[in-house]
């Protein structure tokens, strides 16, 4: 290391020296090649730290890509079981309607009773409530009108007289609306 110091102190000392035999054209030709070179360092400095940035927007911008898309794909995936839930529990409606018309006219024969039960626990399962009782009011979005009843006071208007199909939905979504008949008041 004491070598390297020597050495260091010889070339500083050479390069400051005139009585090397250094003319002043000389030094000056040195001189504007260190600035130049100087220069030039700084530019590539200046243009690495420009890349650096290039660099690191890239890829915050992919990082966010990457995020935005596995939400996407969450919600995709979400949305693809809910809709299998769907069609899983539209395909049980038919059964469980007939097993209701069946048991409300007592001929559901012994024994189909926990078959029923055991139907509807796997359409709760799926998500499904029943919705569509007599006396409840109309609404377009849950129920499906296929007759009108007179009725003689304007407070029973628009109310549910008959169910003749029960409303299926999930959540707020209507996976099959009410066939109702609904009270209509002519004043």
């Amino acid at each position: 290391m004491d070598d390297e110091m020597q050495d260091m102190d010889v070339s500083i000392e050479a390069d400051g020296s005139e009585e090397l035999g250094g003319s002043e054209d000389e030094l000056e030709a040195e001189e504007s090649r260190a600035e130049s070179k100087l220069a030039k360092l700084r530019k590539e400095l200046e243009q690495a730290r420009k890349e650096k940035q290039e660099n690191l927007d890239g890829w915050q911008r992919a990082k966010a890509d990457y995020v935005n898309a596995l939400k996407r794909f969450e919600e995709e995936k979400k949305a693809a079981l809910e809709m299998g839930a769907l069609k899983a529990a539209k395909a049980f409606l038919p059964a469980i309607d007939s097993f209701e018309r069946a048991k409300q006219s007592s001929e559901l024969p012994e024994g189909f009773a926990g078959i029923v039960k055991q139907l509807e626990d796997a359409v709760g399962k799926l998500g499904l409530e029943q919705f569509g009782k007599v006396g409840d009011q109309f609404d377009p979005m849950l129920h499906e009108a296929l007759g009108q009843d007179p009725v003689i006071s304007a407070k029973e208007d628009d109310k549910v007289t008959a169910v003749l199909e029960t409303g299926w939905k999930t959540g707020e979504q209507v996976v099959r609306p009410a066939k109702v008949r609904v009270s209509h008041f002519e004043g």
